[in-house]
This record gives structure tokens, sequence and C-alpha cells, in this order.
């Protein structure tokens, strides 16, 4: 076979290479994204094209006519005419779960960081908060120890950050796929009741001590935080809006690392200034990167943003490089397929 790839890897792509003739460009040897004319011109007689980021569009698949497989290291081939790929009986191989255990811990680390204020504390001492002028500056301790430096008044740290912990407090998950299945398993570590939506995920596969599935209007109305886990689409798109925000707790937290398009973003902004959102926090952007006074950036003091990094780990990219080799190899030998999207 000839194998165009242009993903993104680790590790040796001696597995690819002992398929056949192996063509490595684009985002795989740090170059930008390519365009389709560009891919054509790579794989208009390939057999196989692997990939991270670039568009595998329909003018793409209609160039190459020995086109068999197309492989995208992604935990839903997004970028990949699916439709097109089906009419013309080409296999589209993906990684589910390839990042789950980044996002997921992602999103642990997020909700901390809006529970205990962690950013924010932190950019403070950075920009001279609560210090004093050098280390040789007089320094007054009151009471007996000396492991309480800062004073307990209104304005100091302990009073300004002071926060909440995760037992006992209700989380609520939409979606309860890979990714949040495994938020589910690490927040009931903390301690923390767990409400669940997903119209694709039974009842009795949710129901156990700590666990239960619920409606979106009970979750948002019951959860002191909301995650959200799910994919963009139809149903999903604009799911979180107004009505859904306003009927949450005072002080209740957002935390989105799945897909922008899941949550009116106007709405959102405004739930954040007027209550009763306490905090959000944020890895996914409905126009990405941001521009620097957007509301995120330039005002709102209660968001805690990320630059869509859920996925970014190097485990991420070892298990999604290994699976695709691993189906290729499947493929080649005629075997039945583990990672073929239907």
């Amino acid at each position: 076979m000839k194998i165009v790839f242009t993903a993104e890897y680790a590790g040796s792509l001696e597995p690819f290479s002992q398929l056949g003739e192996l063509i490595v460009e684009g985002w795989a040897i740090g170059k930008p994204k390519l365009q389709a004319s560009q891919i054509i011109d790579l794989a208009h007689d390939a057999e196989v094209i692997v990939t991270s980021y670039d568009d595998i569009t329909a003018e793409v698949i209609h160039s190459c006519p020995k086109l068999k497989v197309i492989a995208c290291t992604r935990a839903n081939p997004v970028n990949i005419d699916v439709l097109a790929a089906r009419a013309r009986n080409i296999t589209v191989l993906y990684t589910p779960g390839r990042n789950a255990d980044a996002a997921a811990e992602l999103t642990l680390g997020l909700m901390l960081g809006l529970m205990r204020h962690i950013p924010q504390s932190h950019a403070a001492l950075k920009r001279g908060a609560f210090t004093r002028e050098s280390q040789s500056e007089q320094q007054t301790q009151s009471g007996l120890r000396k492991d309480v430096v800062w004073d307990v008044s209104p304005e100091s740290p302990y009073e300004v950050f002071k926060g909440g912990e995760l037992r006992n407090k209700t989380l609520g998950l939409i979606g309860y796929g890979n990714i949040g299945r495994r938020v589910a398993r690490i927040a009931r570590a903390f301690g923390m009741n767990i409400l669940v939506v997903d119209p694709f995920v039974a009842a009795e596969d949710i129901d156990e001590p700590g666990l239960h599935k619920t409606t979106l209007e009970a979750l948002f109305r019951e959860s002191d935080i909301v995650s959200l886990h799910l994919s963009s689409g139809p149903h999903s798109d604009g799911l979180v809006n107004a009505s859904l925000l306003q009927s949450m707790k005072p002080g209740a937290k957002l935390i989105n690392t799945s897909r922008a398009s899941v949550v009116v973003e106007a709405d959102l902004i405004e739930a954040l200034r007027h209550g009763p959102l306490g905090g959000a926090a944020l890895d996914v952007y409905h126009q990405e990167p941001l521009w620097r006074d957007h509301p995120f950036i330039s005002e709102l003091d209660n968001v805690i943003i990320t630059p869509h990094i859920a996925g970014a780990t190097r485990e991420s990219i070892q298990k999604h490089t290994a699976m695709i080799a691993a189906d290729l190899q499947r493929f080649a030998a005629g075997e039945p397929l583990l990672y073929a999207w239907r």
C-alpha cells in the first residue's frame, strides 16, 4: 500500500512503513495544515491517508481513485467527509477514547481551580498582591505560630480566595461516554454525588450508589457544578441556554471541555455577569483563538480559560498512533477492524 501520513504521532513510524510506501508530510513533520490541492498531489495514487487535522473533503476523496482507508487520529472524524467516503466504500478509521483520560483530568483540574480559586490566587501573587517589597522588609507576626504569614482581615488572601470543597457537592454530567465516565469515577473518589444526562445510555447502566440518571432541567437545577461532555450536532448545539443557566443554584459553576457550540455564549456571559453562575471554566470557544478584548479575557474574573488543550498530552498521541497502526495492520491482513467509524 501507499500511505500518505500527515498525522501527529509518537514513537516510530516503522509499523506504518512495514505496510508499504510511506509518504510523511504536513503536521507530521511540523508543517501547517495542508490544503486540499496539496493532499490530492500527495495522495492521488495512495490507498491510505492518515491524518489528524487536515480536511479530507469530498474533492479529495473523489480525486484519489485508489483510496481505500482514511484514518483520523481523533476521537471523532470531524475533519473527514464521512458520507463521501461511504459513497465510495472507503473505510474511515478513528481513535475513540484516545484523549479521554487527558480530557477527564483537565476537567477535574479546572473543577479544583474553580472551587479553590487557584488561577486567581496564583495571578495575584505574580502581580505582586499579598507580598512584601523585599526579603529584608520587616515582617510582623501575630500570635505564637509562624505558619500564618498573612493577616486574616477581610482583605487577606485567606478571605479573598476562600473556596469550597468537592466533597458532598453535586456534579452534573451532560454526556456519559468515554470522558464523562472517567470524570464520574474520579469525582466519586472526591466524595461527590453525580447526576447524569445522556439519552444514549440507559438508566440501569448509570444508576449506582452516588450516580443517578435524571432530566436536563433537574440536572441544572440541582447541580453545584455542571460539566459538559458531548459532541456538537443538531440536537446539542445551543443546548445550554439562558433558561437552563438561570435555573442554576446561586454560585454554581459550569465547565466546558467538549464543544463550544453546545453553549449559547451570550447567555453564558450574561449569567456570569449578573448571576446566578458563580464561575465557569472553558477550554473551547465559538471563535478560536479568542480575541484579546473578549469578555472572557478583558472583563470576567470568574472565568478560568485554557486554549483548547484538553487532549494535548503526550500519552494521547501515543495512544492514537498505536491504535491506527494496529487497525491498519488488521486491514492489510483482512482481519476485523476495531476502530472503523460506523
